[in-house]
């Protein structure tokens, strides 16, 4: 009892990361059903999971927060760990899109409750980083999450709310998407590296153009021009990436991994879309080299998460 009693004390919040990880594996599968002729039971077989690991999580980090509230004032009031507190709302809109013709009922409550939460943490988070003074070291890719991440509003959102109501989170995320990445840029080019527990961090680089491209189609129903640029910048951001793939295949394993899994479902996702628009062959090939990359990737961090919870090296003191 005493083991589990410490390992749920350090329980981090960044395991709602999992969850946002196979939330995009299963909208890249359910999208493959409708684009590829994918079986339907992959996407929802996988949607289940999603759901089920939502719930675990969740139910973890409300045990911590009952049993050792100062633990999780703690990660509350870090300014990195802050950034991760999203990943719970976030996790409610993905699970919105994922849930969006399996369950109507459930995808609007949890898009309803998703958009709640994550404005509160918008707000907060905003604020957190005008009353504190933090240094150049703390900026890192995790800011995009809480900010960021109003961008998935619009994508679930466009049967529950206005449109006017889905371009306010819009803007809000756009707008500090160009404000954060030039703050991350000029760090990572400017200053000390990142660390390398942060590395797997570069890939939520590729997340906002690419949600940003679908929410833009999604409210406008048309791809202009201003949706052609976001593409090309998930296209670039996503290249980009795998140039540097040196800088991460000998990286040791930590939670953050999981960076890599979204990231790469939405530049899948964003990429099938602009083949499911256009017809093009090079969006087609596209499509289907990012399904099998990011099927692996998801598939890798998922093993290795396993083993590292059965050798007991997740859920310690750092």
């Amino acid at each position: 009892m005493p083991v589990i009693e410490t390992r749920l004390q350090f329980f981090p919040i960044m395991l709602f990361a999992v969850v946002m990880g196979f939330s995009g594996l299963a909208l890249v599968y359910q999208k493959a059903h409708g684009l590829f002729g994918f079986p339907s039971f992959l996407g929802n077989g996988l949607a289940y999971i999603d759901l089920a690991l939502f719930i675990a999580v969740a139910l973890f980090y409300g045990a911590k927060l009952l049993r050792y509230p100062d633990e999780v004032k703690q990660e509350f009031r870090h300014p990195v760990r802050i950034n991760f507190f999203a990943a719970i709302s976030i996790s409610l809109l993905l699970l919105a899109i994922v849930y969006e013709h399996l369950c109507p009922t459930l995808s609007a409550a949890t898009w309803y409750a998703g958009v709640v939460l994550h404005t509160f943490f918008t707000f907060y988070t905003v604020s957190f980083w005008i009353n504190h003074n933090f240094e150049i070291q703390h900026s890192n890719p995790a800011w995009f999450i809480p900010i960021v991440g109003n961008v998935i509003i619009p994508v679930g959102g466009i049967h529950y709310a206005p449109t006017e109501f889905l371009f306010f989170y819009f803007s809000v995320g756009l707008l500090f998407w160009v404000v954060l990445l030039t703050i991350i840029m000029n760090r990572i080019i400017f200053h000390n590296q990142l660390a390398a527990k942060f590395m797997p961090t570069l890939f939520i680089l590729i997340a906002p153009p690419a949600v940003g491209f679908i929410a833009w189609y999604k409210m406008t129903g048309i791809l202009d021009h201003f949706a052609q640029f976001l593409l090309m910048l998930t296209l670039f951001f996503t290249f980009l990436i795998a140039f540097m793939y040196k800088n991460f295949v000998k990286i040791k394993f930590f939670i953050s991994w999981w960076a890599f899994t979204f990231p790469m479902a939405a530049a899948t996702l964003a990429v099938m879309l602009a083949f499911s628009l256009t017809h093009s062959s090079f969006y087609q090939l596209l499509s289907w080299i990012l399904l099998v990359a990011t099927t692996l990737i998801v598939s890798v961090v998922a093993y290795q998460t396993v083993l590292h919870m059965l050798k007991r090296e997740i859920c310690v003191a750092e």
